[in-house]
């Protein structure tokens, strides 16, 4: 049975993008807009995250959460998910070092699975792909797609499969 949301008297956003109606959001994503404040983690008050990005010369943060990374061989790590309008930043929580820092003009595709999960690929042909997952999947989503619109001659390829 699918679950619409009208029989609690919610109505559901008419054109929720980039799921083109596809998925069911959940509840806690209905007024998404609202409640979605960007930085989890508090870049600012973080004296080693803000030294990162300034090192860097990203100044501008519009996501900042804790994520789950799935390794190639396996292993899962914490990491800092980090986007600025230029780039993806991976860092680790624990020694406050930057692991990995993806371009957003190198970010080819984005796949998530049809099914109700957290998982989200972040396809790059020039390098090896990034795989993680996050509570807060829509809104990376979104953010990535709003970012390298904004940045890039083309807009970013979004897919939903099973594979």
């Amino acid at each position: 049975m699918e679950s619409d949301g009208s029989a609690r008297g919610e109505k559901l956003p008419e054109n929720p993008l980039p799921f083109m109606g596809m998925k069911v959001p959940r509840r806690v994503y209905l007024h998404s807009e609202e409640d979605c404040k960007g930085d989890y983690v508090g870049v600012s008050s973080d004296p080693y995250l803000s030294n990162i990005l300034r090192k860097q010369g990203d100044h501008k943060i519009l996501f900042a959460d804790k994520v789950m990374r799935f390794t190639g061989t396996g292993k899962i790590k914490g990491r800092i998910l980090l986007i600025t309008d230029f780039a993806i930043y991976l860092i680790d929580p624990d020694s406050d070092v930057l692991k990995r820092r993806i371009s957003l003009a190198a970010i080819d595709k984005l796949c998530t699975s049809e099914l109700n999960d957290n998982f989200l690929a972040i396809i790059i042909p020039t390098e090896y792909d990034c795989l993680i997952a996050s509570t807060r999947k829509t809104e990376i989503v979104n953010v990535l797609l709003e970012a390298t619109k904004n940045t890039s001659q083309y807009e970013l390829e979004f897919f939903r499969s099973n594979r």
